[in-house]
């Protein structure tokens, strides 16, 4: 059936998924119950474009809820018997792609000290979210948020002007690293660990953003051919910036984007961080995606012949759950795999750059809207 001129869903079955008999969901289900904690406090997750809805999933989470799996192999008969598989199709044949995200540590300080200068920022009380209903003629419709000022909106100072000092004196900073390159990234991520001098880690989760649209470095410097396209990873362009520190603010400030974040105390640090769906996501597990396309809380099956270094050299198929999202997740077959907290997980998620094939796992209750 087709939802958009952009792509079709067409129904196929369990064995048409590459890698799906040697994969072990059982990871999965701790998140799931995870996801009918929240559901059950009267808080759907909004319904995406193609129509699935909360309640669709809601009798399955219910059914998988306290259930032991024995094996692997009990674990996808859970999927099978309930689940129909739809593979993704992008117009003009191409495959989708998946990309990788991680939760960052850094450390920080409580106080702006030597060493210790770029803070991390709380939202700013000036920063309003906005819709048509508030919307300025001159914010397209990607800005969900603005400044609100003398009963007037407008477009909040961007990356630039909040580092060179928009927010000062507000009393905003949750704490302060020592560099720069690292708080940037955090703001690429959604999420940071902060390890404190005497040992304390706290969290810190997305909270808002300024408003303007994301623009990659990575494709700032392709374009001026500083990094080859082949080359192009988090940990490539992180060296770029140590070997050019005199051009670092230049390039950073090329993404206007600026993100702020909230305190997150999550209970047991074997967790990962709160996601957009309101639950801790789960390494190798959880998938961020376009949530106004799809609904989270929903599976899905992610194959890639290309992609080998997170299972050890294996092509990656994987059973993942739609958990979270980003402004750099647009479409119907574009996903960025959570690969854990750490350097480790940076190392694993800064090369994700990968062709795929994307496989949305529906209700059977619910695939005859499909059109199936």
């Amino acid at each position: 059936m087709t939802h958009s001129e952009s792509y079709t869903l067409r129904r196929t079955d369990f064995s048409e998924l590459r890698g799906w008999r040697i994969d072990d969901p059982r990871p999965l289900f701790s998140a799931m119950a995870d996801c009918l904690s929240y559901l059950e406090q009267g808080k759907p997750y909004r319904t995406g474009a193609l129509g699935l809805t909360s309640d669709d999933l809601r009798v399955l989470l219910q059914e998988a809820a306290g259930q032991v799996f024995p094996d692997a192999h009990a674990a996808r008969q859970f999927f099978e018997t309930r689940y129909v598989p739809f593979q993704i199709l992008r117009s003009g044949g191409e495959q989708g792609f998946v990309t990788a995200f991680y939760e960052p540590e850094v450390l920080v300080s409580d106080v702006t000290e030597s060493g210790f200068q770029f803070p991390f920022y709380r939202r700013p009380l000036d920063l309003v979210d906005i819709d048509d209903s508030n919307r300025p003629a001159d914010l397209g419709s990607s800005y969900a948020f603005a400044r609100q000022r003398e009963g007037s909106i407008d477009a909040y100072p961007d990356r630039r002007d909040i580092d060179l000092g928009y927010l000062n004196g507000q009393g905003l900073e949750i704490a302060w690293a020592r560099s720069k390159v690292d708080v940037f990234f955090a703001h690429v991520q959604g999420a940071a660990r902060l390890r404190y001098p005497d040992g304390r880690l706290q969290r810190i989760t997305y909270a808002a953003k300024a408003g303007h649209p994301f623009s990659a470095i990575g494709r700032l410097l392709m374009d001026r051919g500083e990094i080859d396209p082949q080359k192009i990873s988090m940990q490539s362009i992180r060296a770029w910036l140590a070997r050019n520190p005199a051009k670092v603010d230049e390039v950073l400030w090329h993404n206007r984007s600026y993100i702020f974040f909230r305190e997150a105390n999550v209970e047991g640090l074997e967790k990962g961080p709160i996601a957009a769906a309101k639950v801790p996501l789960v390494a190798g597990r959880s998938l961020a995606v376009d949530r106004s396309i799809h609904t989270f809380g929903f599976p899905f099956f992610i194959q890639s012949d290309s992609l080998t270094h997170l299972d050890d050299g294996r092509s990656f198929g994987r059973l993942m759950l739609a958990l979270d999202t980003g402004t750099a997740i647009v479409g119907p077959a574009r996903g960025d795999i959570f690969t854990g907290s750490g350097d480790a997980a940076g190392e694993l998620a800064g090369t994700v750059r990968n062709a795929a094939d994307f496989f949305l796992l529906v209700p059977k209750h619910a695939a005859a809207r499909l059109g199936a």
